[in-house]
């Protein structure tokens, strides 16, 4: 019998999309070794998985090989420092990584490896050395896409230019990631919108595909709107970065268009200037600071409409949270998630920078609250066609 073809994935964090990918080849018998920074198999003894809570893998302890000291002091309290230290001690871990990965790689000949954005330019390099095939994922738009256009909403909004940290990247790090899509032999993207970011060069050079990230475990029962939910205000919810790259600027403006005590907002995330600028900008918000994904899933199911206008995303995947929480979306295209919406059913496509549109479609969600139990079964509907199985799938399928 032909052994199955193996796989090397590296990520220094592993994330959900990262998760679903390894737990996938584990199960085909096809996951080679997982490099990362912090990690510990099903295998390791009950203690250090407490220790390890956050980075937890059901996959064989011995399947995992790690570079655990740049994180470890990347995450202890001395390591913090200011903004920009925060940024250079996570660009040392993904390089710290992408180094061990390198110098190991030569005792995997004929495999596949697959990496991610800012850490795999050193491992490029030794696998097309060795023949090794490259599998390579962008989780956001391309760099071009991202600096234009945040430079436009710096001279748009010049007041929320300091939440833009993707403005300041230094030159350095962009060329590592023109090196990393050079050496790769294919590209793999979570949205059509990240797939037409990519120079065009690159695109007819390299072979690309739209992988699609997956959905939690849909909510079992969606309790019908009570009059409460129907009679009451429409509770808006927004979760992310406290950025203009989220679009926060457009979502404050048109609260302040709609000017009504029938619709209320909350804001979900990590503020990036102190609260005081942001009440300036709209008062009326409630805040809710960063919290855990079941927490996120309990204060998602008490509002009505998620709203994320986006100037630039990769595919938040909190748009998927949403709908399997039966929450409808309102959403820009840039925010990575166009497949999901049906229009009216599913919820509504914004354009970037239109808070007068985005003001309307709310004011649409506010006048049609009876619809709103069938809108949300629709959701869960919509959440359910992408499991992480299948995403995990396509990116086996075109590593190999």
């Amino acid at each position: 019998m032909t052994p199955s073809p193996r796989i090397i994935v590296s990520h220094p964090t592993g994330n959900n999309f990262v998760r679903a990918l390894i737990e996938e080849l584990n199960s085909l018998d096809q996951l080679e070794r997982f490099y990362t920074t912090i990690g510990i198999g099903k295998e390791a003894n009950p203690l250090t998985r407490i220790l390890a809570s956050r980075r937890n893998y059901s996959i064989p302890d011995s399947r995992i090989s790690r570079q655990w000291f740049p994180e470890a002091c990347r995450l202890l309290p001395f390591g913090q420092g200011c903004q920009e230290q925060r940024r250079r001690r996570v660009d040392q871990s993904y390089e710290s990584l992408d180094l061990k990965v390198a110098k190991e790689l030569h005792r995997y000949p004929g495999f596949s490896l697959h990496a991610y954005e800012d850490g795999a330019v050193e491992s490029f390099r030794m696998a097309k050395e060795l023949g090794i095939r490259r599998s390579y994922e962008m989780p956001i738009a391309h760099w071009a896409t991202v600096r234009r256009l945040l430079a436009e909403e710096a001279e748009r909004l010049p007041d929320w230019e300091p939440t833009l940290e993707s403005t300041r990247e230094p030159e350095s790090k962009l060329v590592r990631k023109e090196t990393e899509l050079s050496l790769a032999d294919c590209i793999t993207c979570p949205s059509e919108f990240v797939l037409r970011s990519i120079p065009k060069k690159i695109r007819e050079e390299k072979h690309c595909q739209v992988a699609p990230f997956g959905s939690p475990p849909s909510s079992k029962h969606l309790k019908k709107a009570s009059g409460r939910r129907s009679q009451g205000p429409l509770k808006l919810l927004f979760v992310g970065s406290m950025s203009q790259r989220k679009g926060l600027a457009d979502l404050f403006e048109a609260m302040n268009q709609l000017n009504t005590k029938a619709i209320t907002l909350t804001v979900l995330g990590q503020p990036s200037m102190p609260m005081s600028f942001y009440r300036t900008r709209y008062a009326h918000f409630e805040y809710i600071g960063p919290c855990s994904n079941k927490e996120v899933r309990r204060v998602m199911k008490k509002h009505d409409v998620l709203v994320l206008p986006s100037i630039v995303e990769g595919r938040a995947l909190v748009q998927q949270e949403a709908l399997s929480c039966g929450l409808p979306l309102l959403v820009t295209p840039n925010a990575g998630g166009e497949d999901l919406i049906e229009e009216g059913r599913t919820g509504f496509l914004i354009p970037i920078r239109q808070p007068q549109i985005l003001a309307e479609r709310i004011e649409c969600f506010l006048n049609h609250r009876v619809e709103r139990h069938e809108m949300g079964q629709f959701c869960q509907e919509t959440a359910r066609n992408y499991p992480w199985s299948t995403y995990a799938k396509k990116v086996v399928d075109f590593c190999l």
